[in-house]
């Protein structure tokens, strides 16, 4: 018997529409569930640890998720862990994955250098080095170098729109040079770090920040350099940005400015507070309706389909 499930049939069983305000999502029916997680297993294959970057004796690892069938070159989606640059790591975000597969998206997720390993600027580098990878190893992988999203949250959020908006002079390719441009189409914020300087000192000193810039005196000025806010320019990528308006980590005021200054520079960008979330401990329904609102802003520029192509599978029964 043949049977033809889809990539919707899979969304709806990894999460049904988002319920009302403040109901409790309801739970996939395990058949369903177990469909969706057999197509998984069967449709995609994962790379772990490519090294994308050796620097000063440690190798920058990635893992790739990979359409076992591909059918030409597929938007990819760039993860980056949060953990305040002093710790994390790819691993502990694996499952974060799923919904860009189940977008349609081959998927990469990156491992950088923590502040333990080389302080700041080291994982900017790293971010931007591992983007240069993906757009160089394009044509390898059925990578779509015209369709890059990048992702993150809280330190990654605050990588991804590095990796996105620092241009070349700004001074952070030096370990891995190159000439094409570093472009992405789309980076998802989740409650991003945008100032970084402002996480150094009162009111809202931040211990893994001081300890990301390290003891150096110049660590305001490396703070500002650091600082996606300072790169905000005109021919900006779009921006979507998700922080919860009681974040007690990352000030929820750092999005309103993110916000408005991509506004000041026409970058196509929409903020969405998840109200009374805390630094990423949002309820089931908020979850859902976040996984929504990224679904939607990546299809209406082309990126995550609305209709994406079919998973076939056949098996036969006596």
């Amino acid at each position: 018997m043949r049977y033809v499930p889809t990539v919707t049939a899979l969304v709806a069983a990894l999460g049904a529409p988002a319920p009302a305000a403040g109901a409790a999502p309801s739970p996939p029916t395990s058949a369903a569930a177990l469909d969706a997680a057999a197509l998984i297993a069967t449709s995609y294959r994962v790379e772990p640890d490519v090294v994308y970057l050796s620097a000063g004796g440690w190798n920058g690892k990635l893992d790739l998720y990979l359409p076992r069938r591909p059918n030409g070159a597929l938007p990819t989606a760039i993860l980056f862990h949060g953990g305040g640059w002093v710790t994390g790591s790819k691993d502990e975000i694996a499952l974060d994955v799923l919904p860009y597969l189940a977008m349609g998206f081959a998927v990469v997720n990156v491992d950088y250098r923590l502040a333990q390993v080389a302080p700041a600027p080291a994982a900017v580098q790293d971010s931007r080095c591992a983007l240069r990878w993906v757009i160089r190893h394009a044509p390898q992988y059925g990578f779509d170098p015209a369709k890059l999203v990048l992702v993150g949250s809280s330190a990654g959020a605050h990588l991804a729109l590095m990796a996105a908006l620092a241009p070349a002079s700004a001074g952070f390719d030096g370990l891995c040079p190159g000439n094409e441009p570093l472009a992405v189409a789309a980076v998802v914020n989740f409650f991003g770090v945008v100032d970084v300087a402002e996480l150094l000192a009162p009111p809202n000193p931040r211990d893994f920040a001081v300890g990301w810039m390290g003891p150096a005196p110049d660590a305001a000025a490396r703070a500002a350099r650091v600082s996606p806010i300072k790169y905000v320019a005109k021919g900006a990528p779009a921006v979507l940005t998700l922080h919860g308006d009681a974040d007690p980590v990352v000030p929820f005021s750092q999005a309103t400015r993110l916000h408005a200054a991509l506004d000041r520079v026409g970058a196509p960008n929409r903020l969405v507070p998840i109200h009374g979330g805390r630094h990423g401990d949002f309820d089931g329904y908020e979850v859902l309706r976040a996984t929504h609102v990224v679904h939607d802003f990546l299809a209406k520029r082309g990126l995550a389909s609305d209709h994406p192509p079919e998973w076939r599978a056949s098996k036969s029964r006596d």
